[in-house]
């Protein structure tokens, strides 16, 4: 393993899951961005309100791509 790999702080099945309720939730970028508010907390992290929400638009505009949605989530969780 090289040892600047990468970590993943979250699960491919944990993102999946969150993928699922942010296409059959048809929320805008403001519930989005609550959504990952909660996700992160949910897990001991916490996060900016603005950057979850700038995130979400990135998010939305990969389609929901379990990747953009890791690289992304990983960026907004804030240590505790």
């Amino acid at each position: 393993m090289k040892a600047n790999a990468m970590v993943e702080k979250f699960s491919a099945t944990e993102l999946a899951v969150l993928r699922n309720e942010l296409m059959q939730g048809a929320m805008d970028s403001w519930q989005a961005a609550e959504l990952f508010q909660i996700f992160l907390a949910g897990r001991g992290y916490g996060v900016s309100p603005g950057e979850a929400f700038d995130a979400a638009g990135r998010i939305e505009g990969s389609g929901c791509s379990i990747e953009v949605m890791q690289k992304e989530l990983e960026k907004l969780a804030l240590v505790m």
